[in-house]
């Protein structure tokens, strides 16, 4: 008898538990149901403005569903030579200046990670008070002038060719264990220094390099702050430059102050701005979002790899 109350409480917890779970699991897939639709809204957003009259959209008639379709703007933007400039030297800057980045990036964390480098703590610290702290923008204009990289496609590439950081994380994850044990059977085998970096390091770091050629390439694509600086020259622009350009003149100036063929030509290049720039976010970023789902398999692994020692 008892046995049979044992049981019947038992299945009764069972029962519960099971309950218990399917209500946290309701409410788990709830949440990110409403954080996915969220996050989606906007970019849908962007898709539906980009094909709907502006005036509409400016007015907030579009919200779910495009309005007064029209593909003037993507016309627009396919026909504009700024764009299509900006686009290239975009493409230029990203696929070069990531390369760069992943060199210098693993060359400076392989050096440190060897514990007979001499200064190696000192060096260590000098760059984790770079990542801190810096020049100015003042000096480091000066410096990139007195380097004759000014107004020069160098300057995109060559000042921000390593992050402190991702260098700092790379080296902690060729110092674990597997590494130096590797290394090691590689010199007693006869490899060189290089052949042991290109042959073993850069292999087995595959993860790595790719969460940080995701990392440098959307910094790279998105930069648009230094070309405002240190460039004058209209062909070296990237695309960022002219998306904000045509965002600020979406921006129209005080009325009152203006005749009414001002007033109209503003009101004019103001709905052409509003209508295209839309596009030019979708141009922007479509790259970006094509390749990230072939490198999102590697973002955790290559993150956690990089951030555990040992």
């Amino acid at each position: 008898m008892s046995s049979r109350v044992a049981r019947t409480v038992a299945k009764r917890e069972t029962i519960r538990e099971v309950n218990q779970d399917a209500v946290f699991m309701t409410v788990i897939h709830v949440s990110l149901i409403l954080l996915l639709l969220i996050t989606i809204y906007p970019l849908y957003y962007v898709i539906i403005a980009s094909v709907s009259d502006p005036n509409l959209v400016a007015i907030g008639k579009v919200i779910f569903l495009p309005k007064g379709i029209s593909f003037e703007g993507y016309q627009k933007v396919f026909n504009n030579l700024d764009i299509w400039i900006g686009y290239r030297n975009t493409v230029f800057y990203t696929v070069v200046g990531t390369m760069i980045n992943i060199a210098v990036t693993l060359s400076a964390a392989y050096s440190l990670a060897h514990k007979a480098l001499i200064g190696r703590k000192p060096l260590s610290y000098m760059l984790l008070f770079a990542m801190y702290f810096s020049g100015g923008l003042i000096p480091t204009y000066l410096l990139i002038k007195n380097l004759g990289m000014l107004d020069t496609i160098w300057v995109m590439l060559i000042p921000g060719a390593a992050s402190v950081y991702n260098v700092l994380v790379a080296r902690t994850f060729m110092s674990s264990g597997t590494f130096v044990e590797l290394e090691d059977a590689a010199r007693i085998d006869g490899c060189s220094v290089i052949g042991t970096f290109l042959k073993i390091i850069i292999p087995l770091s595959t993860a790595l390099i790719a969460v940080m050629t995701l990392f440098y390439g959307i910094g790279h694509w998105n930069s648009y702050f230094n070309a405002m600086i240190y460039l004058a020259n209209r062909n070296l622009f990237p695309l960022q430059v002219f998306l904000r350009e045509i965002l600020v003149l979406s921006q129209m100036s005080d009325a009152n102050t203006l005749t009414t063929e001002q007033v109209e030509l503003l009101a004019v290049q103001a709905r052409i701005a509003e209508l295209v720039k839309y596009v030019i976010i979708i141009v922007a970023t479509l790259p970006v979002m094509i390749i990230y789902p072939f490198l999102q398999k590697y973002f955790v692994r290559g993150v956690m790899l990089g951030s555990i020692k040992g």
